[in-house]
């Protein structure tokens, strides 16, 4: 239940900003939540590849519970850290909309 929360509301911040920008809203939606994902299984990974070598061998032993909620913060810190990119990416450089309603003057 807290993966779907997470889920719905990675995907609402990332469509509102989308949306303030005038860029594609799902894809971006979608996007975040695959950054999310991917964040969570690369660095879990390197997170249990370093744990195992060093402080806690039995890392592989741990309950699946206990897996996944160490997870969580990894995936959330790659979206924020996506998000701080993208949003500083696009206040920078925003997009112009053409408004069809102009006229132009001879």
């Amino acid at each position: 239940m807290l993966g779907l929360l997470l889920i719905y509301f990675i995907g609402k911040y990332f469509y509102q900003l989308a949306e303030d920008n005038n860029r594609n809203k799902w894809l971006y939606a979608i996007l975040g939540v695959v950054v999310y994902y991917i964040g969570m299984i690369v660095l879990t990974v390197v997170f249990g590849v370093i744990m195992s070598f060093t402080i806690y061998p039995y890392f592989f032993d741990m309950n699946d519970v206990l897996l996944t909620l160490i997870a969580i913060p990894f995936g959330l810190l790659s979206v924020w850290i996506f998000y701080s990119i993208l949003r500083k990416a696009w206040k920078n450089k925003p997009v112009i909309k053409e408004n069809d309603n102009l006229i132009d003057d001879f």
